[in-house]
């Protein structure tokens, strides 16, 4: 690569830092919300966004580490590890929610939750895009794959969203368990993308 070719890249490397970085500290507030207001109002789904956005933190790791040059070997290891973290969200998650639909246990209503849901659909849709045509103009396949992970994380904030507010506005408590299972069939497919991968 010449100079001049770092020299392109290094305002896009910055970008990317930066969108990750942003990516990074949104998630690390949100476990914080998720958790109390999941505790709050024992929601299955604001429970399963949490652990999804602890995952969400990792993969920003993984696209870190890629952006700084770090090994193939090491990102294999970290890809591999999140594989695993999605694939015992989807077991914890298939369990509660099923427990909550058998028990017919009504979650409370959660504003705060509602709002924090709405305004991380938002962030991650804008995260998202931004990283698709950074990694497009990189050409990194570990960006633009990321990205993708971030747009289904915002896809994911509105089936939460929908569910919480479906309990809050019309009683649908067993709305809180089904937005469950959306996640455990986000997790699920993770699983397969991410073992896929490696072979």
């Amino acid at each position: 690569m010449t100079t001049a070719d770092r020299n392109d890249r290094a305002p896009l490397l910055r970008r990317g830092f930066r969108l990750e970085y942003a990516t990074l500290c949104w998630n690390v507030v949100g476990i914080v919300i998720l958790g109390v207001t999941a505790i709050t109002s024992h929601s299955v789904a604001l429970i399963g966004f949490g652990l999804d956005s602890l995952i969400e933190i990792g993969a920003s790791m993984v696209v870190i580490w890629d952006l700084s040059g770090t090994s193939g070997g090491r990102q294999r290891r970290a890809l591999r590890l999140i594989g695993i973290a999605f694939a015992l969200l989807a077991v914890y998650l298939t369990v509660q929610s099923s427990v909550v639909l058998a028990a017919g246990y009504h979650p409370g209503h959660s504003p705060a939750g509602i709002l924090w849901t709405g305004i991380t659909a938002v962030v991650m849709f804008a995260l998202a895009a931004g990283k698709a045509r950074t990694g497009a103009t990189l050409d990194n396949p570990v960006l633009r794959t990321e990205g993708r992970v971030t747009l289904i994380d915002g896809l994911l904030a509105t089936a939460v969203l929908l569910g919480l507010v479906l309990n809050a506005t019309l009683g649908w408590w067993w709305a809180d368990p089904l937005a469950g299972y959306v996640l455990v069939y986000y997790a699920v497919r993770e699983v397969r993308t991410i073992f896929r991968s490696e072979h």
